[in-house]
């Protein structure tokens, strides 16, 4: 388990390797975000991110987060939604997070729409986009994603926010660039057609870099910052 006391230094660390990144492939500074993945570790672990200056945290399980939730309510924290929804799950998901990440069907985006409070803003959404084709992964395939986009944006509780995918690992950069290319390439025919999009969610701890090369805005890093899953 990692020592709290390194989180801050992980997250410097982390922070210069993503500066560097964008320095090296041409992106304006401080235009990729950094979400913390903190699922499967403590509210504690968070708490150590937060007073080392970091705020947005990104959850796969809404019970667990939920629970973590609790622990951290004086801190003002950006909560991010990056699983799967199950169904039974949609009403806590739609209460609690800013973001969620991972829309990939159209009954998961009615129903977050139906139950977002409409006390609180528009829930930010990205559509999760399957752009391996693998059969194991989440998220809609490529042809998808157009008729998926045009309904959330139909529905007045969500605000379509951009793109997420997790592509199958790659040990080369050129074959990690070649997932990505995929996502921005989407990304920017949307964006050509008329979607204000802002957000292009990809990249995790081993293949950030190419991530950055491609356009991401927002890179997910879980083991970087935290060390390996608890869980």
């Amino acid at each position: 388990m990692i020592n709290l006391n390194n989180i801050a230094q992980h997250l410097a660390s982390l922070r210069a390797r993503i500066a560097q990144a964008e320095i090296r492939f041409g992106r304006a500074p401080g235009s990729v975000q950094l979400l913390a993945v903190s699922k499967t570790h403590t509210a504690a672990a968070i708490r150590a991110a937060c007073v080392a200056g970091h705020k947005r945290f990104g959850e796969s399980y809404a019970q667990e987060a939920l629970t973590k939730m609790s622990l951290v309510t004086d801190l003002p924290l950006e909560w991010h939604f990056i699983g799967p929804i199950q169904s039974n799950k949609t009403r806590d998901v739609a209460t609690h997070f800013n973001w969620v990440q991972s829309i990939e069907r159209d009954k998961i985006a009615r129903r977050l729409n139906e139950q977002r409070p409409t006390t609180l803003p528009p829930l930010n959404v990205c559509i999760q986009v399957n752009v391996s084709g693998e059969a194991s992964k989440s998220g809609v395939s490529v042809t998808e994603v157009a008729a998926l986009a045009s309904l959330i944006c139909k529905l007045p509780q969500l605000r379509l926010r951009g793109l997420m995918a997790i592509p199958a690992p790659q040990a080369e950069f050129e074959q990690q660039r070649a997932g990505f290319r995929v996502l921005r390439e989407l990304y920017e025919q949307l964006r050509a057609t008329g979607y204000e999009l802002d957000t292009l969610s990809m990249g995790m701890t081993d293949d950030l870099e190419a991530a950055i090369a491609e356009g991401a805005t927002l890179v997910r890093v879980g083991t970087a910052i935290f060390g390996e899953r608890v869980g």
